[in-house]
């Protein structure tokens, strides 16, 4: 007597959500341009050891998609950055889908870009530790750096970085973007505050009516910004580099700006803008009250509850 044949059971072989840590530490790089090991073991294994990420990232180096400069005066920490080939693998891969490849093909080019590109990245680990910490979401590729947004006429606004953030409390889910600028003070603060200017010009900004030959209904477009956000992100400066009375200085500098500019005060009315420094966002959290609303009242206050 032969046996009925077995019911059909699951696949033996079930993929994984997640993505193996070689491809998680090249898609890190990839999107942040350049990370040190430190960095990248504090984004994507907090909870474990410091070999979990070192290891694959020389095996990676021996396969010639990573490199990395030793930083000088830095106990020998080495920075990671994508070679050409790395570039290559990497550009096509969902997440990273819209992002330039820009492989460093030298290790002078690569630390010609770090002071700035590591700043940036210490102030996307101080929201990813905050979202771990307060259970909300904000992972790895939630930070997007570098992010060019046109004005017409070969004229665009940059962002440092484009920040996305779910707030998940017991009432909503709030879905939160911020336009993210770094200040190290390497600029003069007139320069650091006329940035508001810009982002106060890509608001308002529509694009050119498209040449009709035929006659017909139009439809009235909406600002270029709704082409990528459903509401204009809030407007955040991370300031370092300098001693807090003067960081505090260049903060009022972009106060007064808000309140003197027609622009940038009917921006102000319309989108949260604030300002805070990087020691404060390290040592308290982004969502501390550090930030420094840059209209109306001057009490601090988290960034998630900044508003016009």
């Amino acid at each position: 007597m032969t046996s009925a044949p077995a019911a059909a059971g699951p696949s033996r072989f079930t993929p994984s959500p997640l993505e193996p840590l070689p491809h998680q530490l090249l898609a890190a790089v990839a999107q942040h341009r350049m990370a040190t090991t430190s960095q990248l073991h504090q984004l994507l294994r907090p909870d474990a050891s410091r070999q979990t990420i070192s290891r694959p990232l020389n095996q990676l180096r021996g396969r010639g998609l990573l490199d990395h400069v030793v930083l000088p005066n830095s106990n020998r920490t080495r920075a990671w950055y994508l070679t050409p080939d790395g570039a290559r693998l990497t550009r096509d891969w969902p997440g990273l889908r819209g992002r330039p490849p820009y492989p460093i093909t030298s290790a002078t080019a690569a630390s010609m870009k770090t002071p700035h590109t590591l700043t940036t990245l210490r102030a996307h680990l101080a929201f990813a530790a905050d979202a771990r910490r307060r259970g909300d979401e904000h992972g790895p590729l939630d930070w997007t750096p570098e992010v060019a947004h046109p004005l017409g006429d070969r004229e665009r606004v940059i962002a440092d970085a484009v920040l996305h953030y779910t707030l998940n409390d017991s009432r909503q889910r709030r879905k939160l973007r911020a336009f993210i600028e770094i200040d190290r003070t390497t600029m003069s603060s007139e320069r650091l505050a006329a940035k508001l200017i810009d982002y106060a010009r890509l608001w308002s900004h529509h694009p050119p009516a498209a040449n009709r030959r035929h006659p017909g209904p139009r439809t009235e477009a909406g600002p270029l910004w709704q082409r990528w956000y459903p509401i204009y992100p809030r407007i955040l400066f991370i300031l370092t580099g300098a001693s807090p009375q003067r960081l505090a200085r260049r903060i009022g500098d972009l106060q007064d700006m808000t309140a003197q500019h027609p622009h940038v005060a009917a921006l102000a009315r319309e989108v949260p803008l604030g300002a805070a420094t990087l020691d404060d966002l390290e040592a308290h959290s982004p969502s501390a009250p550090v930030w420094i609303p840059l209209a109306g009242s001057p009490e601090p206050r988290p960034w998630h509850t900044l508003h016009p």
